[in-house]
């Protein structure tokens, strides 16, 4: 990040830092800080960070479990789910890009690597993933980290809070949108794109047609073609959490303790934006794309046994892809 961004986040967290010593720390604000982004910015163990700001292992450890306690507790309203009118910027941002409209954020799911410290009898590295929505500015709406990563998207949106709350109408229950679709009225609410392999197509998320179903020039193609640049900002914000060197290789720590760094370094990344500060958003999705190839069997494992598409959803899809084709 930058220097400006460093001395600002200091004054922030200053007074939160300094209390709630175990033991005199005689380190400023500043000190801590640098300590705690030091371990997450670059990944390095404790042993080298110890060395490198001339302090005992056990304190170095306590600056970064400090930090991202203090992120995680103090500063998780840098990631809120936007209200009903703040949605409406987001889906005017979103239709200005894609040409879909209504559309009120990317959902995305990620997964981590994680190494638990040795044990007896060993446990084998696990994935953990983390369901993220995302808006048109890279800007994460919402987290939810530590669903089991073998499971697929659609159980992980099928186990989230987030599901829940849209089921039930708590979020995303602005007024619907008018359109016609061959002659009939039909209603279309707000929703999300599922950013990724094994989402359920539903009312308020909306996955591509099937290959075979997207003719060239179709309504269909026009709308997976929308579908696509739609994905892209949530595929860049989950590349750029991995720029964050504490997440981009296996994490050797207790799951616990990856939840709490992807949740810090999910709100940092907010923070950065707000500060206009691009230090560690991700140039390039490649790389991201290709590591997590290896999770494609799990995304995908229990999609054809999905009884949750409705006609309604399907109507809303097709209604969608006449609007995206008509403002192509």
């Amino acid at each position: 990040m930058k220097s400006s961004t460093f001395e600002w986040l200091a004054g922030l967290l200053e007074p939160l830092l300094d209390c709630r010593d175990p033991l005199p720390l005689n380190l400023t604000a500043g000190s801590r800080l640098g300590i705690g982004l030091f371990r997450l910015a670059k990944g390095l163990d404790y042993p080298e960070i110890s060395t490198r700001f001339g302090v005992p292992v056990s304190v170095a450890k306590f600056c970064v479990k400090q930090l991202c306690r203090v992120l995680c507790t103090d500063f998780r309203f840098w990631i809120s789910f936007p209200n009903p009118n703040e949605l409406g910027s987001v889906s005017q941002e979103f239709e200005g890009l894609t040409g879909l409209p209504h559309c009120c954020g990317v959902l995305h799911c990620t997964r981590f690597e994680v190494v638990s410290p040795p044990r007896d009898p060993p446990s084998p590295p696990s994935p953990v993933a983390a369901q993220l929505v995302v808006d048109s500015s890279c800007r994460i709406l919402s987290v939810a980290a530590g669903f089991f990563g073998r499971k697929s998207n659609s159980r992980i949106v099928k186990s989230s809070s987030l599901f829940q709350d849209i089921e039930e109408g708590t979020l995303l229950n602005s007024p619907p949108v008018k359109a016609m679709n061959n002659g009939v009225e039909v209603d279309v609410k707000q929703y999300l794109v599922g950013g990724g392999e094994g989402y359920p197509l539903l009312p308020w998320l909306m996955v591509p047609f099937a290959a075979e179903e997207a003719a060239t020039s179709s309504n269909e193609e026009s709308f997976n073609v929308a579908i696509d640049v739609t994905k892209i900002p949530a595929i860049r914000t989950a590349a750029s959490l991995r720029n964050w060197g504490v997440l981009d290789g296996p994490v050797l720590e207790e799951v616990k303790v990856a939840v709490a760094y992807i949740g810090a370094c999910s709100i940092l990344h907010n923070g950065l934006l707000m500060r206009e500060d691009f230090s560690a958003l991700a140039g390039e999705i490649e790389g991201y794309q290709l590591q997590q190839q290896r999770y494609r069997e799990f995304c995908r494992l229990d999609l054809e046994n999905d009884d949750s598409i409705t006609e309604k959803a399907l109507v809303i899809r097709s209604t969608l892809a006449t609007m995206v084709k008509k403002n192509s």
